[in-house]
């Protein structure tokens, strides 16, 4: 059995955050495939035994079950010994910037996509205020990355993995990356790091008529 498992589905950008981390550190690592779309997570079962929550991703590592891409981020920072902060005000600043992530650049576009990318559900005043919220978080990493590589430090840190979880979905949601140029050379970046691979090619859709 691998060190690490992971519950995740393949078009969780959350489970792909996971699932990146996992990879650029060169963890020995497998998937525990989730059943998303048929309700898997909603489950007695799964809450009662995987994550009470009722969400992916979910690692499980010597023991513990672990929940939420940003505690799952930190922990494997600190275990593999990459991508964590150097001292206490890299630690702080890491942390910002995943709140951030969670609370309003990953939150308002992930909901976005699921329902103008995923669910076909056409515009409505929903979507338009989502995809307002989402530039406005976007605008605002884009103007934090001008003159800098990376989010934290000058290098590549989980806050960039957690920031990183959604945009390299190519599902429509009505926002182009090219409005957003640090952010467009920042994923590039990204994509350049030793082990970095696309969401489908880490984590297999749960949807077959995906790809």
């Amino acid at each position: 059995m691998a060190d690490y498992r992971l519950y995740a589905f393949g078009e969780s950008g959350n489970s792909y955050k996971a699932a990146l981390m996992l990879a650029l550190t060169g963890s020995d690592w497998e998937r525990v495939p989730v059943d998303y779309f048929n309700g898997q997570t909603r489950t007695a079962g799964f809450r009662e035994t995987v994550n009470e929550m009722g969400e992916a991703p979910v690692l499980l590592h010597k023991g513990r079950t672990l929940t939420q891409s940003g505690v799952i981020l930190d922990y494997l920072a600190a275990e593999t010994g990459q991508f964590g902060p150097r001292d206490e005000d890299e630690r702080r600043e890491i942390l910002r910037w995943i709140l951030f992530d969670n609370h309003k650049f990953t939150s308002y576009y992930a909901t976005l996509r699921f329902l103008v990318g995923l669910q076909k559900s056409g515009e409505s005043p929903v979507t338009a205020f989502l995809r307002g919220r989402a530039a406005g978080a976007f605008a605002i990493v884009d103007k934090h990355l001008a003159g800098r590589d990376f989010m934290v430090g000058g290098r590549p840190t989980i806050a960039d993995i957690s920031l990183a979880g959604y945009i390299f979905f190519d599902e429509e949601t009505g926002m182009a990356l090219a409005d957003y140029p640090h952010i467009l050379a920042w994923r590039a970046r990204i994509a350049a790091l030793p082990g970095w691979k696309p969401p489908y090619d880490l984590v297999p859709p749960a949807l077959p008529a995906r790809h």
